[in-house]
């Protein structure tokens, strides 16, 4: 069962990776840079949290299982919208590495618990960020100007 719930989540990084690169070309579309430049970024620390977890599960002996992905959603009614889902994105991704560290923690998989405390920090990290960038948006009302405020933000980080 944890096996499966490693490859379920493994697939989630994957989705959030193409999932972000798909966003980060909506930005670059509209000429975006902070937004775009922030979603790349997103796009390649997906595809690295995959690898991670993949070297992991080939450490521990195992065949890495891919499951077929989705695909992507690329278009948007709205920033907010599209924030809002990034950001429910990522709290998805925390509620998976919780129930992996659960998991492994029920069995005394003490090396299982070591490999997830820093990725369980990082991700909550990231949750939190999206959370601050969605209050901005939601606060902006579309207003373009205030847009544009958040993306020069975006572009400084």
């Amino acid at each position: 069962v944890l096996l499966e719930t490693f490859f379920e989540h493994l697939t989630m990084e994957r989705y959030a990776n193409i999932q972000y690169f798909s966003i980060y070309l909506w930005f670059q579309e509209r000429d975006l840079d902070g937004f775009a430049a922030h979603f790349l970024n997103e796009s390649k620390d997906e595809m690295e949290h995959a690898q991670k977890f993949a070297d992991y599960l080939i450490a521990r002996g195992q065949n890495v299982k891919l499951n077929e992905l989705p695909s992507p959603i690329q278009k948007w009614e709205s920033i907010e919208e599209l924030i809002s889902y990034s950001f429910n994105m990522e709290s998805d991704l925390t509620i998976s590495l919780q129930q992996l560290y659960s998991m492994s923690e029920r069995i005394a998989d003490t090396r299982t618990n070591v490999f997830l405390d820093p990725i369980i920090e990082a991700q909550t990290n990231s949750e939190d960020e999206f959370a601050h960038i969605l209050g901005k948006i939601k606060f902006a009302e579309n207003n373009p100007s205030a847009i544009l405020l958040i993306n020069s933000d975006l572009k400084k980080k």
